[in-house]
């Protein structure tokens, strides 16, 4: 039974999330430093990129701001890989997933937008689920981490800023970050012993399925999945994440962290699908 076009879209969009879902895992089991394996990822990422661009025929796009959209990629992708070998996983992906709500502090500091009701609820709801991430930071000592998922979460709200608007263009963006980022941290690679072949097994399929893939996937599904199905299938990411990585890694979520991430991630998905269906 062949697929109509916009199943296929759908289809493409929900493997995106597999795909980006799987990051926690291939990281926790890489013994490398943080930036060693975010240096080989962006590396081997950029490359599955840069095929699907020659093959499609697109051609980069060379503006500021897609240039300020690398350099908050390269933020996202190195924060992510810090982050994540100092807290959990779950922590890691929910806190990066606060994104949209310094996204509406950006948009109320810089372009001098006021923030409605809605708006300020969910930033009052992400704030009070984050603090439960802290508290429970503080006490298991994955705080240095917690405070760096945050960051990678500001990183993000930089690449969605960046990816609408006047002479923006996504995939370009993903394709510079990661280049730039691959180039500059990969040498660090030479300073790591374990290059056994499951090691090099999990460096591949983080490049090029939790990297490349799920960025080609993206791009070839998010043109035609309406907003609010896009928004469904993206909260898939944070719940498989620390899944996968307490399934085959074996690490456990506290009870502050379930519910903090609770609070996030329905705030943050009720919030998107809200914002969806306003511009339906």
């Amino acid at each position: 039974m062949e697929l109509s076009g916009d199943r296929k879209s759908v289809l493409f969009v929900f493997l995106a999330s597999v795909c980006f879902s799987t990051g926690g895992l291939f990281i926790k089991l890489i013994p490398w430093s943080a930036l060693a394996i975010n240096g080989a990822r962006n590396l081997i990422g950029s490359a599955v990129i840069g095929i699907y661009l020659l093959a499609t025929k697109h051609r980069l796009v060379f503006s500021p701001r897609v240039f300020v959209g690398a350099i908050s990629m390269i933020g996202v992708t190195t924060l992510f890989a810090v982050a994540n070998k100092l807290t959990t996983a779950a922590n890691t992906i929910v806190l990066q997933y606060t994104a949209p709500v310094f996204v509406i502090l950006f948009m109320t500091v810089i372009y001098r937008q006021r923030p409605g009701k809605v708006d300020l609820l969910v930033c009052f709801l992400v704030l009070l689920g984050v603090m439960l991430f802290f508290v429970d930071g503080i006490r298991s000592g994955n705080l240095p981490g917690n405070v760096l998922a945050i960051l990678s979460g500001v990183c993000y709200a930089g690449v969605f800023m960046m990816n609408t608007g006047e002479n923006a263009d996504p995939i370009s963006s993903c394709f510079l970050g990661q280049l730039a980022a691959g180039l500059i941290l990969t040498p660090l690679c030479f300073r790591e012993t374990d290059f056994s072949a499951r090691t090099m097994a999990a460096v591949i399929a983080l490049g090029m399925v939790q990297v490349g893939g799920a960025y080609v996937l993206l791009s070839l599904g998010i043109r035609n999945v309406p907003p609010v199905t896009a928004c469904l299938i993206s909260g898939l990411e944070p719940i498989l994440n620390p899944l996968l990585v307490a399934a085959f890694y074996g690490e456990r979520i506290t009870a502050l962290s379930i519910a903090g991430a609770v609070i996030v991630v329905c705030s943050v998905l009720g919030y998107n699908i809200w914002l969806a269906r306003r511009r339906v």
